[in-house]
């Protein structure tokens, strides 16, 4: 590997990053970086747990959502483990699946059928939160080694900055979003009821709490309806 190269490669693709315009269009730059930049990788996703339920993200290949709902289905896997690492590890690599592998039994022989043949993931995490399991495939044994390890170790280290910043500048302009959607629907009452800013404030407030919905919900609906 020529790591002149290399390291030009990585500083565009941080750039790239943070350049990206929504949280998905960050995590599909991640892993399409990551078959293109690290040495054996075919396939890439971004592997989230919500209890035991496994969500996928920007797979680029149906095999990266199989292998995932594979290892939801039995409860065990090296992608379901990285993901809920918290002290443990943070990395796992596995040479060659097409022989037995004892740490996920169940999974294992259900993997080689769809065709992997190494793996190798990193837990996304900052300082602050954990944020998922950056997973790599690739349908040869032995496809990865030490400097697919160190690229893989980089770019998951980039992957987990971006991908936090995009997700709070998105939970951001989600929030102001919000707060404008309410704004415009207590003018409306306002117009509406001769209520006074308090009062209509007062109104999508009880509505909410009486129908079990949102704030932002009822504040749609006003928005869209003129009326509740």
């Amino acid at each position: 590997m020529d790591w002149r190269e290399f390291a030009e490669q990585m500083a565009s693709m941080a750039r790239e990053l943070l350049a990206q315009s929504s949280v998905t269009e960050t995590l599909e730059h991640i892993t399409s970086s990551a078959t293109s930049l690290v040495e054996g990788c075919d396939a890439a996703g971004i592997l989230l747990l919500h209890g035991r339920r496994v969500e996928t993200l920007a797979p680029t290949d149906q095999l990266v959502i199989d292998s995932d709902q594979l290892q939801e289905a039995l409860g065990e896997g090296p992608c379901f483990d990285a993901a809920r690492s918290r002290q443990g590890e943070r990395l796992f690599r596995i040479h060659d699946l097409t022989h037995e592998e004892p740490r996920w039994p169940a999974y294992a022989p259900q993997a080689r059928t769809l065709g992997i043949g190494s793996m190798m993931g990193f837990l996304l995490y900052t300082d602050d939160e954990d944020l998922g399991a950056l997973n790599l495939y690739s349908h040869r044994a032995g496809a990865f080694n030490g400097a697919s390890e160190t690229v893989g170790w980089l770019l998951a280290s980039h992957a987990a900055v971006a991908f936090s910043a995009a997700r709070t500048h998105a939970q951001m302009e989600q929030a102001v979003a919000t707060r404008h959607t309410i704004g415009e629907a207590i003018g409306i009452l306002m117009g509406a009821r001769r209520l006074t800013e308090e009062q209509a404030f007062d109104v999508l407030r009880r509505y909410s709490q009486q129908t079990n919905t949102k704030l932002r919900d009822v504040a749609v609906k006003v928005c869209e309806q003129g009326s509740l």
